[in-house]
C-alpha cells in the first residue's frame, strides 16, 4: 500500500521569515563579514589557506591563478570561480591592500578600474606577510570543521600573528549589516597591541598615542581626528579625506596643480573625466587642460590652468566638487563569538589579545607534548646504548619486529614508544659522536620544556611570548606611514568669482516663470525687438546682471527660489527661455510674482513682504543666502488662504502704501515695521473689514521719488491721484476713502500702482482686451470720485490685471504740460523697485 503523502500546512510569513532568517545568518557569519580575531571573510581564509597547503608561498615559484582557484572551489567554497579569483585579486591590489597579502604576475588590474586578466593568464602566490597569518596553524593553534562535503579539514579562523582586521582593514555588505574598517599602519597597530596587553586598563587617548589614525595605502591626507576619535570609541565616526595636490609656478605666470595621491577607493580615470567635464562645461573658469600623467614611476594627475588663474581657489573648487576630498564613515563591525558586533579600537585588540593568547597557548602545549614524547624516546636510546651489547644480543634472539619489542620491554623496562625507536636505530647512530648528540639533545629538551611549561604556568611570560613575536614581524614589515593626518577639518570657502567667469549678461524673468539669460552680444544684435517668448506670456522685468550676481524669484504662496545667474540657462535672447521649475523644484500650483537682483547678501538691506490678508514682513536681506538651492524655501510663513502680493528690496528708509479692494488706501514708514527672520509670518499692516482684501502695496523713497498713484476699478474705471491727496499715518489704521461709495454696481478697486509721467499703464479684461493709457494725458482726481471708463466690461468682461511700462523721462510729442500738475521729481536712477531699475512689476 502507498503511503500518504503529508504536507505541512503554514502561514507563508513563517516560512518566508525562516528562510531569510537561516539566509541572513549565513551571509553574515560566512560571506560578507571579517572574523575580529584575523581580520578575514571565509572566501579570504580559504585562498589563503588553499594556497599553503599548496605551499605555494612566497619563497617558491608563482603559479598559475586558475590552479588556486580550482582548488578553493573543489575543497572549500564551493561558489562561482569569479567571486574566488574577484576576492584573490583583491588581495594582491596595493592601491587596496595596506599591506598585500597575494603577489601576482602579471594584470590584476588598476586604479582607474580597469578588469585583471583572466585567471589562466595571471600567476600568483602567498606574500610573505601572508605566512605570518596562517603561521603555525599545523600546531592545533586553531579548531578545524569539516569542509562543505565533510572530505577535508579547513581553519575555522587564522592563527595570525599580527592584527590583520585593523592593518588591511575590511569593507563588506551583508543583511541588515554593513562594514567599513580602515586599513592602519602595522607598526603603530602592533605596539598599540602591546601597550593594551601591558596595560589592559587604557584608554582610547592612550592608545591613539600609537595609532594615530588610519594609514592608506593611496596615501592622501585625512582631516579630523574628533572623528577618528569617536570612530575608535564606538565604531561609528566620520573624517575627510582628501587627495595631496600642490600648485607648481610654470614659466610665463602660469601655475598648475599636480596631484600625486587620491583619496583611498577613488577610481582615477574616473575623477580625471570629472574634472575635465567641469573645464569643458565651464563649471571652473580657468582650467587649460586637465590630463593624467601616470605612468610606472606613480600617480601624477597634472591640471594645466590659465594665465592669472587663481590656483589655490580652483584647487578648493575640486576639493569641494569632486571626489579629490571625500568622506569616509568608519562602521566597524566584526564577527567576534559568532555575533556581528560594532566594535571599539579596544574592544578589536582585545578580541585579537584573546585569539593570540588562546593561539599561543595551544602552541605550547602542543609544542610541550611533542618535546616530552621526544624526551621519553631519547632517554630510552640513551639507556640502550649504555647496555647496547645486551639490547643487540636480546634483538638477535628475537623472532621478528614485534618479539624483539616485547623482549625489551620485558627484559628491560623500555616503553613501546621506546622499543620502536631501539629496533628502528640505524647502526651508524652507535658513533660516540651520536652518544655525544643524544645527551645534547636531551640537555635542550629538558630546557625547552621547563621553558614551555614556565610560559603556561605565567600570564606574563605568555604576554611576553607574544609581545616578542610581534615585536619580530614589526621589525620585518614594517613601513612607513603614507597618510597625513590633520586636527581639524578645513571649511572651504570658494570665492565666486575663481570658478565662474564674471560676465555681463542679460537676464529676463516672464509672468508664466520663464528665465533665461543672453549675452550682451545676442541681444545687441536683436536690434531692440523684445525677448522670445510664448504668444500668450508677457515680460515681468528685464535686467543687464553679472553672472557672479544672484536672482530671488519670489512667490504667491510665499516661497523663493535662490538662483545664482550662472546657474540660469544661457539661451539666445530670440528663443524661449526656460521654465523655472526644471532648474528647482517648486510647487505646480504657485507662481512667480517679483523677481530682485541681489549683487551681496548685506546686513543694512531688507526685503518687505505684503500680502492680501493685511500682514506686511520686514527681514534682513542676509538671511535669504541659502547654501543648497535644490527647492524653494521659505520665504514667509502664510496662513492658508493667504497670499503675497508685493516683495520689494529696500535700504530701510522707504514708505509703504496699501491699496484695499473696497478702496481703502494707507500710507506709513517702513520703519513702523518691525524687523523679523526668515521663517516668520510679520506683522498686521492694515485693519481690513471682513469682507475686505489688500490688492496693491507699494513702496518709494519720500523726498526723492514720490510718484502719483493710478487706481483701475473692476469695471474698468481709472483715475489719477496725487500722494499729497493722503495723510501719511502710522501701520494697522484702516486708512482713507479713495472711491466714491455707490448703491448700485459699486466700484471695487482692481488696482493702484504708482506712475511717473511718461509712463503707460497697460489693464487687461478677463475677456483677453487689452488697453493703455499714457499717464501724461490723465489729468489729477480728488479721493472721492470714480474716474473715467477705459472700456465696457459689458463686452470685455471685468478688469483682470493691470501693470505700468515704464517710459523714459522728457517731453512726449503732443505732451499738454497741464498747468495744476507740479513738475515731477526725476526718476530715470531709480524706480518703484529700488533693486530693479527697468523692472514692468505687476501689482
Amino acid at each position: 500500500m502507498q503511503e500518504k503523502e503529508s504536507y505541512l500546512d503554514l502561514p507563508l510569513e513563517d516560512v518566508i521569515g525562516d528562510r531569510f532568517g537561516r539566509y541572513s545568518k549565513y551571509i553574515i557569519q560566512d560571506r560578507a563579514l571579517p572574523d575580529a580575531r584575523d581580520g578575514l571573510k571565509p572566501v579570504q581564509r580559504r585562498i589563503l589557506y588553499a594556497m599553503h597547503m599548496d605551499r605555494n608561498t612566497f619563497d617558491k615559484p608563482f603559479r598559475k591563478s586558475a590552479k588556486t582557484v580550482g582548488n578553493v572551489i573543489g575543497n572549500y567554497h564551493p561558489h562561482g570561480d569569479s567571486s574566488v579569483y574577484d576576492a584573490m585579486i583583491r588581495l594582491s591590489q596595493d592601491w587596496k591592500m595596506r599591506n598585500l597579502l597575494v603577489q601576482m604576475h602579471g594584470n590584476n588590474g588598476s586604479i582607474d578600474g580597469d578588469p585583471p586578466a583572466a585567471m589562466r593568464y595571471t600567476e600568483a602566490r602567498l606574500s610573505a606577510i601572508s605566512s605570518e597569518l596562517l603561521s603555525d596553524i599545523e600546531k592545533d593553534t586553531v579548531d578545524f570543521m569539516l569542509n562543505f562535503d565533510d572530505s577535508l579539514e579547513e581553519p575555522v579562523v587564522l592563527p595570525a600573528r599580527y592584527p590583520n582586521l585593523l592593518v588591511n582593514g575590511s569593507t563588506g555588505i551583508s543583511s541588515g549589516y554593513a562594514t567599513d574598517i580602515p586599513p592602519h599602519q602595522l607598526g603603530e597597530v602592533i605596539d598599540a597591541t602591546i601597550y593594551q596587553m601591558e596595560n589592559p586598563e587604557c584608554t582610547i587617548d592612550d592608545l591613539m598615542k600609537y595609532i594615530k589614525g588610519p594609514d592608506f595605502p593611496t596615501g592622501g591626507t585625512i582631516q579630523g581626528v574628533e572623528g577618528i576619535r569617536k570612530a575608535y570609541e564606538t565604531g561609528k565616526g566620520k573624517i575627510v579625506l582628501r587627495g595631496k595636490a600642490e600648485i607648481e609656478e610654470l614659466r610665463g605666470g602660469k601655475q598648475q596643480v599636480t596631484i600625486t595621491e587620491i583619496p583611498y577607493e577613488v577610481n582615477k580615470a574616473n575623477l580625471v573625466k570629472k574634472m575635465d567635464e567641469l573645464r569643458i562645461d565651464k563649471k571652473v573658469d580657468g582650467i587649460a587642460e586637465v590630463r593624467d600623467d601616470t605612468d610606472r614611476t606613480g600617480l601624477r594627475i597634472v591640471i594645466e590652468l590659465k594665465k592669472d588663474a587663481d590656483g589655490q581657489g580652483i584647487l578648493h573648487y575640486l576639493y569641494k566638487n569632486t571626489d579629490l576630498q571625500v568622506s569616509y564613515n568608519f562602521n566597524m563591525v566584526a564577527i567576534s563569538n559568532k555575533t556581528p558586533k560594532l566594535m571599539g579600537l579596544k574592544q578589536m585588540l582585545y578580541s585579537y589579545i584573546e585569539h593570540q593568547k588562546d593561539v599561543v597557548t595551544r602552541r605550547t602545549k602542543f609544542d610541550l607534548s611533542k618535546a616530552k614524547e621526544r624526551e621519553h624516546i631519547v632517554e630510552g636510546l640513551i639507556k640502550a646504548i649504555s647496555i647496547l651489547d645486551e639490547v643487540i644480543e636480546t634483538i638477535r634472539a628475537s623472532k621478528d619486529k614485534r618479539d624483539a619489542k616485547n623482549h625489551l620491554q620485558e627484559k628491560f623496562g623500555f616503553t613501546e614508544p621506546q622499543a620502536e625507536a631501539i629496533v628502528m636505530l640505524q647502526l651508524y647512530r652507535l658513533t660516540n659522536t651520536d652518544i655525544t648528540t643524544l645527551q645534547e639533545e636531551a640537555d635542550e629538551l629538558k630546557k625547552q620544556i621547563e621553558r614551555l611549561e614556565s610560559i603556561l604556568a605565567s600570564e606574563s611570560k605568555l604576554i611576553g611570548e607574544i609581545k616578542k613575536e610581534m615585536r619580530a614581524i614589526k621589525k620585518k614589515f614594517d613601513n612607513p606611514r603614507r597618510t597625513i593626518i590633520e586636527h581639524e577639518i578645513e571649511d572651504l570657502k570658494i570665492n565666486l568669482e575663481v570658478v565662474i567667469p564674471s560676465e555681463d549678461v542679460m537676464v529676463t524673468v516672464t509672468k508664466d516663470g520663464y528665465v533665461k539669460r543672453s549675452s550682451i552680444r545676442s541681444y545687441t544684435a536683436s536690434n531692440g525687438e523684445p525677448p522670445g517668448m510664448k504668444e500668450t506670456d508677457r515680460l515681468m522685468t528685464t535686467m543687464e546682471l553679472n553672472t557672479t550676481d544672484t536672482l530671488l524669484l519670489f512667490t504667491k504662496k510665499g516661497s523663493y527660489l535662490f538662483i545664482p545667474v550662472h546657474q540660469l540657462p544661457e539661451i539666445r535672447w530670440k528663443d524661449s527661455g526656460q521654465h523655472v521649475a526644471n532648474i528647482i523644484s517648486m510647487d505646480n500650483e504657485d507662481s512667480i510674482i517679483t523677481a530682485i537682483p541681489v549683487k551681496e547678501f548685506t546686513d543694512n538691506q531688507f526685503l518687505l513682504f505684503s500680502t492680501k490678508n493685511g500682514m506686511v514682513k520686514r527681514s534682513i536681506l542676509s538671511e535669504y543666502k541659502a547654501q543648497r538651492n535644490s527647492k524653494a524655501l521659505m520665504a514667509v510663513k502664510l496662513k492658508k488662504d493667504d497670499e503675497v502680493k508685493f516683495v520689494t528690496l529696500t535700504e530701510g528708509n522707504t514708505d509703504i502704501f496699501i491699496a484695499t479692494r473696497n478702496g481703502y488706501g494707507l500710507w506709513y514708514s517702513e520703519e513702523e515695521i518691525s524687523i523679523t527672520g526668515q521663517r516668520t509670518a510679520g506683522v498686521k499692516s492694515i485693519n481690513l473689514k471682513s469682507d475686505d482684501y489688500v490688492v496693491s502695496s507699494f513702496t518709494f523713497v519720500p523726498g526723492q521719488k514720490e510718484p502719483s498713484l493710478f487706481l483701475v476699478t473692476q469695471r474698468a474705471a481709472f483715475k489719477r491721484m496725487k500722494l499729497s491727496v493722503f495723510e501719511k499715518t502710522s501701520r494697522a489704521k484702516r486708512g482713507l476713502v479713495m472711491l466714491k461709495e455707490l448703491k448700485r454696481q459699486p466700484h471695487r478697486v482692481a488696482s493702484l500702482v504708482p506712475v511717473y509721467k511718461n509712463d503707460v499703464v497697460w489693464v487687461l479684461s478677463e475677456n483677453g482686451v487689452l488697453e493703455s493709457i499714457e499717464v501724461n494725458t490723465v489729468r489729477f482726481n480728488d479721493r472721492y470720485t470714480n474716474g473715467s471708463f477705459i472700456f465696457d466690461i459689458a463686452e470685455a468682461g471685468d478688469v483682470k490685471e493691470v501693470w505700468v511700462e515704464p517710459r523714459e523721462d522728457g517731453p512726449l510729442e503732443g505732451e499738454t504740460g497741464e498747468s495744476e500738475e507740479p513738475e515731477e521729481p526725476d526718476h530715470s536712477s531709480n524706480t518703484v523697485n529700488p533693486a530693479d531699475d527697468d523692472q514692468q512689476t505687476l501689482f
